[in-house]
């Protein structure tokens, strides 16, 4: 069954932090989301504030962009916190682990393009738009195929 996909306009850093709370308490080990959009178009800011709300103790979450992967500990269990950007070949995503990671952990994955084949059919899909006339403004796209999602993200709608 096909889901419509589920819009949400992001008018502040703060309404984009407040959604990536939400969805951490949603989230369970063998999740994955697939942070889609152009550079600068909020992926890691959300990433962040997701992480950050699953610690247990402050700490730094930075972007993964030259390490390709970040993993967390939390009380939920891993975050794997991956940005594909950089990755040449699809063989580094084996390279990684992020294949066993997509099974054990929760997983945000920025720049999923690059996973190909490789994608969970189960992932919920953020795709992040940057409004060009106001700096801090977002718009968001959801979209997933897998039921699981459908009650978590009931109270978006």
């Amino acid at each position: 069954m096909t889901r419509l996909p589920l819009s949400i306009d992001l008018i502040t850093p703060e309404k984009t932090a407040e959604l990536a709370e939400f969805l951490a308490l949603h989230l369970r080990p063998g999740d994955c989301i697939l942070l889609f959009g152009e550079i600068g178009s909020g992926k890691t800011f959300f990433a962040r504030n997701l992480i950050q709300s699953l610690l247990d103790h402050p700490e730094d979450v930075p972007s993964p962009t030259f390490t390709l992967v970040q993993v967390y500990e939390t009380s939920v269990g891993e975050i794997w916190h991956s940005d594909l950007y950089r990755l040449t070949s699809i063989d580094e995503v084996e390279e990684l682990g992020l294949i066993e990671a997509f099974e054990t952990s929760i997983c945000l994955i920025e720049w999923p393009e690059k996973l190909d084949d490789l994608a969970p059919q189960d992932a919920l899909s953020l795709h992040f738009t940057a409004d060009p006339e106001h700096d801090t403004r977002r718009a968001l796209t959801l979209n997933w195929n897998d039921p699981k999602w459908d009650t978590r993200l009931d109270p978006l709608k």
